[in-house]
């Protein structure tokens, strides 16, 4: 009996996915197990198996589609199955350009592909989706066909950068193209296109936004407009840290601790003390999470992902600074996993790294408290009343004021600017 295959819901903030690319085509035989597709959510690109055993009798959703959650993805049965009553009663409907199961020699052809010219009323929705939804591969000849072989990674960064992959040459297995070799690219200059630019002709590009950005965009616009932020900003004195750190990564080469290791581990000892931080707004209650989960954001071509470095009061800091290079890793190669990014109780967001001094973050909901970190600059401080060359960083914690007031954030801020300078105390407590 053939079963439907529903968009599944990769991640807790998914609303819509968009199938990257199809590893089986309608008439396929596919086994419990078998890589179905590649579906792109609003974090990461994941693979996505087949719970059943079957023939690929439909195809809901084309390649660089987007459709919601639980709308119908494919359809798998046995060879020559009637689906029609499937496609007319199935949650979402389907799209009148999917793929249907192809006609049979000495059989009538399927119910479903009268889809492709008179789609059901419950499937106008997914039509909208899937009309509207701008294809993630620009189109052109070598494409099309399927000549040119490129990672669903690679195929969906060319789209963002406008780059015709029949121009790339492939450094993966069989001169597959990979998601470096768009990294790498380097286009011919056009004459053409020169004199045109030259004559004052005026240009523009437009780039599909992706799941991830829209996610962001949504949840960032919900956190600022709901939650009432404030924000404290605090000057911390970064000699003894300096010193510190210098003294552990030469006792601990090869392994090095990098100032943001030390501002996690900071702020994990003092949440510690001050619980009312750690904590979150529900609406009708608010909670006081006795776990401590640090987000760490980093950055992305297509916004900030914040994997979470679990338990990082427990954990020492060259476990913390592993966690946060994995992390890292694997976000730029869209790898996350749902368990890498949920569950956050606090969140850091450091820029020093890229010279802005100070600035303020947006709160990561659910938490109640985001903290900004800049870079360390050194300047002139007053120090037992002298003038001298000191280093100085600067850290702004953005506050839910419904959860936590100007009294509590301060006493956050007192506790881990104490731990920041002189890192001795987290080592040893």
């Amino acid at each position: 009996m053939a079963e439907i295959v529903k968009m599944p819901k990769l991640s807790d903030t998914m609303e819509e996915g968009v199938v990257a690319e199809w590893h089986k085509k309608v008439g396929d035989k596919v086994k419990t197990g078998d890589l179905l597709a590649d579906i792109e959510t609003d974090k990461a690109t994941m693979e996505f198996e087949s719970f059943q055993d079957g023939v690929l009798l439909y195809i809901g959703v084309q390649k660089g589609n987007a459709a919601p959650v639980d709308s119908i993805l494919a359809i798998l049965g046995k060879e020559g199955e009637n689906i029609d009553s499937l496609l007319k009663g199935g949650n979402g409907g389907a799209s009148a350009k999917t793929e249907a199961a192809p006609k049979i020699e000495s059989k009538p052809e399927p119910a479903a592909a009268k889809s492709e010219t008179a789609p059901s009323k419950q499937s106008e929705p997914a039509i909208a989706v899937a009309e509207k939804a701008p294809a993630l591969v620009a189109s052109n000849g070598s494409s099309a066909d399927g000549r040119i072989k490129a990672s669903p990674l690679a195929k969906k960064l060319a789209s963002e950068k406008g780059i015709d992959l029949g121009q790339v040459a492939g450094s993966g297995d069989a001169g597959r193209i990979v998601m470096r070799d768009i990294e790498n690219f380097k286009p011919a200059t056009a004459g053409s296109f020169i004199a045109g630019t030259a004559a004052g002709v005026e240009s523009f590009r437009e780039e599909a936004v992706s799941q991830m950005r829209k996610t962001i965009a949504k949840r960032l616009s919900e956190s600022k407009f709901t939650a009432p932020h404030f924000y404290l900003t605090m000057e911390i004195d970064m000699d003894e840290a300096i010193r510190q750190r210098e003294s552990m990564n030469a006792a601990l080469a090869p392994v090095k601790v990098s100032f943001n290791d030390l501002v996690i581990k900071s702020a994990a000892a003092a949440l510690r003390k001050h619980p009312k931080v750690n904590s979150s707004w529900l609406g009708d209650k608010v909670r006081f999470n006795d776990h401590i989960h640090i987000g760490v954001a980093v950055a992305v071509d297509e916004g900030l992902l914040v994997p979470v470095v679990r338990h990082a009061d427990t954990k020492t800091l060259t476990t913390i600074n592993e966690e946060v290079k994995a992390y890292a890793d694997k976000a730029r190669s869209k790898k996350l996993q749902p368990s890498d990014w949920e569950g956050n109780t606090f969140t850091i967001s450091n820029l020093g790294m890229f010279g802005i001094e100070e600035f303020t973050a947006i709160i990561n909901t659910p938490d109640a408290c985001i903290m900004a970190i800049g870079a360390i600059v050194e300047k002139p401080v007053v120090k037992k009343g002298q003038i001298v060359v000191g280093n100085t960083m600067k850290v702004t914690l953005s506050c839910d004021h419904r959860v936590v007031d100007g009294a509590v954030g301060s006493a956050f801020l007192q506790t881990f600017k104490k731990y920041m300078e002189n890192p001795v105390l987290i080592i040893a407590g």
